[in-house]
This record gives C-alpha cells, sequence and structure tokens, in this order.
C-alpha cells in the first residue's frame, strides 16, 4: 500500500489536532489502549474516529447512554460544536429534553412509526411530549 502525499499527511495531522481540541483528554490518552478507557472516554474516542474521515453527516446512536451527567452535559455540547463547524448531525437519543433543546428538527418514534415532527422548539411545545417524554 503506498504511503500519503505530504498534503494528505498534514491534513490528517491538522484534523487529529481539531479532534484533539474537542477532546483534550484523548491526547492525554493517545498511547493507551481503547479497551482500557473509561467509558466517557471511549465514547470521545469513537466520536473522534468519526470525525477523522471529515464526514459531511454523523450519526451518533445514544451517545449519552450510561455516562455520568456532567459527561452527557459534554457530549452534548461537543455535538453541538460539530455541528457549528458543518458537520450534519443525527442524532438518535433518549434523552429528550437535551435532544430538542439543540436540534434544528426532531422526529418522534413510537413504535417504529413518525408520530411527531417539527422543529425542536415545536416539539418541546407539544402537550404530548411534556406529558409522555418530558414528565410534564
Amino acid at each position: 500500500m503506498g504511503s500519503l502525499s505530504p498534503a494528505a499527511r498534514a491534513k490528517r495531522r491538522e484534523t487529529l489536532e481539531w479532534v484533539y481540541e474537542l477532546f483534550p483528554r484523548m491526547k492525554e490518552r493517545r498511547k493507551q489502549a481503547g479497551g482500557t478507557l473509561s467509558g466517557g472516554e471511549q465514547q470521545m474516542c469513537a466520536i473522534g474516529r468519526g470525525l477523522m474521515s471529515l464526514p459531511k453527516i454523523l450519526m451518533f446512536d445514544e451517545p449519552s447512554l450510561g455516562l455520568a451527567p456532567i459527561l452527557v452535559q459534554e457530549v452534548f455540547e461537543i455535538v453541538k460544536r460539530i455541528n457549528r463547524e458543518g458537520v450534519t448531525i443525527l442524532l438518535v437519543e433518549q434523552n429528550v429534553r437535551q435532544t430538542l433543546a439543540l436540534c434544528d428538527r426532531a422526529y418522534v418514534l413510537e413504535n417504529g412509526r413518525i408520530v411527531l415532527q417539527g422543529t425542536g422548539k415545536e416539539l418541546m411545545a407539544d402537550d404530548h411530549v411534556k406529558e409522555a417524554y418530558l414528565g410534564l
């Protein structure tokens, strides 16, 4: 297999530095085996790996699952930042309040069917969403 061109190597380094900027802990842990990272660190590593390919769209499937509350907030902030930097985000998440607060467009699935759709703000104000998903 051929080696990367100097331009490709420079782009890869630049992308890695961006990932390290998003996740400083990953730079600290760069020599550590992935399986020995904490749950939150593994989530950061997975997101970073996805970003290395410079995707136009990135799907997150339950990124907050099993994380401590402080890490959940950090993951949502990172998702928001990645989106601000031009990557479209497809987020599948049961943390309804946080998800609706950051999304442009949302769909509520029940039994595999879309039952509601709209902006995050519209769905936050929806009586069914409030009762069924927000406990209000």
